[in-house]
């Protein structure tokens, strides 16, 4: 085992085992947002390219396969691990299965198929994750939802959206407007002049511009978008 870095604290922070593309896009958006990261993986090219690259605050090598290297580096003190290993299927269901036998929390994991999904289910991840999978749907909705500023999926049913204040809309009341009432939709935010309204007052006029923030199922979003032809 290869340790770099300096001595880690574990509180409020989180592992990411496995350093190819999309560990390596999980350190990077975590480090960025401010949280300590480490970084794990067999190959000491991975683990120093994550460290040359800073998007990690520590990297270690080891086999993820092995419970007492995985003791040894910390990793089952953490709160949340990320099993990032999607191509090797026996690797990535050992390690996960090490990891919940040892008793962490929440063990995220990636899957390469659907039987790889269950596996990883039945020894014991809380979360499978599909990239590849997830990134196609995310492609499929901008070509199908272009009026959609931004998304955020809650769920497969779910998702949080920003999207512009229908020409319909112009001049009237939020509570004119029955976004409940009609779509089943929830507005939570406003932005007017680059400013955020978190839970606008509801006799709060709507402008041509303005930028709603607004949660639901898919269904009912995509039902709202087609009666405005929001573009």
């Amino acid at each position: 085992m290869l340790f770099r870095g300096r001595e880690l604290n574990v509180t409020q922070q989180f592992a990411v085992i496995g350093l190819g593309r999309f560990g390596r896009g999980v350190c990077g958006t975590l480090h960025d947002s401010g949280y300590e990261v480490l970084g794990t993986d067999n190959q000491e090219r991975l683990v120093n390219q994550v460290l040359q690259d800073r998007l990690v605050n520590h990297a270690i090598q080891l086999d993820s396969t092995d419970p007492q290297s995985l003791k040894e580096a910390g990793l089952f003190e953490f709160e949340t691990v990320i099993v990032a290993i999607g191509n090797h299927l026996d690797a990535s269901i050992i390690t996960t299965l090490n990891l919940k036998e040892a008793g962490v929390p929440k063990v995220i994991a990636k899957a390469s198929s659907e039987v790889h999904k269950k596996l990883l289910e039945r020894v014991g991840a809380d979360l499978v994750v599909f990239p590849e999978y997830e990134a196609g749907c995310e492609l499929a909705r901008s070509l199908t939802r272009p009026a959609i500023l931004d998304s955020l999926a809650l769920d497969p049913e779910k998702s949080i959206i920003e999207v512009k204040v229908p020409d319909a809309f112009h001049n009237k009341t939020i509570m004119e407007v029955g976004l409940r009432s009609r779509y089943g939709l929830n507005l939570i935010a406003l932005r007017c002049d680059q400013k955020f309204e978190i839970i606008p007052d509801p006799n709060q006029k709507l402008k041509r511009g303005d930028i709603m923030v607004v949660i639901g199922a898919n269904t009912d979003i995509d039902r709202f978008l087609s009666s405005h032809h929001v573009t």
